[in-house]
């Protein structure tokens, strides 16, 4: 793969990834601020390839907020999945270490706390590659991709299309 090519891969699988936090959030009732895959630093100074930030405020998530954030955190690495072909444990490094420190304020014991991530992960994945959730992905994905950055309401407005499409 040229340099051109390899570009362009990274920045399909930084949208998908992005664009998997987006649905994930607003599967689970989260409102969106926007969505971007501009690269930039996190609020602790590490890179970043791109970034969902979430609106502050009150959700009708599911009840359990540590679940709904650990899901959200997860479904980047489940959308980008789709397009590599496998888990990128290292472009989800950040995403994986706030899932572990969340986890960890569970108290339960490290084998409780790796099936529970396991059981997050495959609440993830069949939300998320569900045929209308998947739909929403790919738009949203392939807005970033044209656009590079868009709005919260942009994001919905995509997510609400693609729930309403037929298959």
């Amino acid at each position: 793969m040229d340099e051109e090519s390899a570009l362009a891969f990274a920045l399909k699988a930084t949208a998908y990834h992005e664009a998997g936090h987006a649905v994930m959030a607003m599967v689970l009732g989260r409102a969106i601020q926007k969505v971007t895959i501009v690269p930039g630093q996190t609020h602790l100074g590490a890179q970043r390839l791109g970034a969902c930030h979430l609106q502050k405020g009150k959700s009708r998530g599911s009840g359990d907020y540590l679940e709904d954030e650990v899901m959200i955190l997860l479904a980047g690495m489940v959308a980008e999945s789709q397009i590599t072909g496998q888990y990128c444990h290292q472009g989800a490094a950040q995403d994986l270490r706030y899932v572990r420190r969340m986890l960890l304020t569970r108290n339960d014991g490290q084998r409780q706390i790796q099936r529970l991530e396991k059981r997050l992960l495959s609440k993830t994945e069949h939300h998320l590659l569900d045929a209308d959730h998947w739909r929403a992905v790919q738009s949203i994905a392939a807005e970033l991709i044209k656009s590079q950055t868009i709005s919260g309401r942009a994001a919905k407005h995509l997510y609400e299309r693609s729930l309403s499409e037929e298959a």
